[in-house]
């Protein structure tokens, strides 16, 4: 079970996380992502690897793409 205190950063890298995996379990490539989610390849990469930071946008384009929400990530 979730802790019923997971702070911001701790959403954050937990959605990283999740997008990573499924990335290396073959459910899309960062190019079909990022063509899902309206964004550039460039600056998914950026994120993924940690570079760049999710704005609050850019992150809900991606969890609308893949029908995620929040709380998937809180309970997850």
């Amino acid at each position: 079970m979730a802790s019923p205190h997971v702070t911001f950063g701790q959403l954050l890298e937990r959605f990283r996380l999740e997008l990573v995996q499924r990335l290396n379990n073959g459910e899309f490539t960062e190019r079909a992502l990022a063509r899902r989610a309206g964004i550039s390849q460039p600056q998914l990469h950026n994120m993924l690897k940690g570079v760049r930071t999710f704005t609050p946008q850019m992150a809900d384009r991606i969890l609308k793409a893949l029908r995620l929400s929040v709380r998937d990530l809180i309970e997850g």
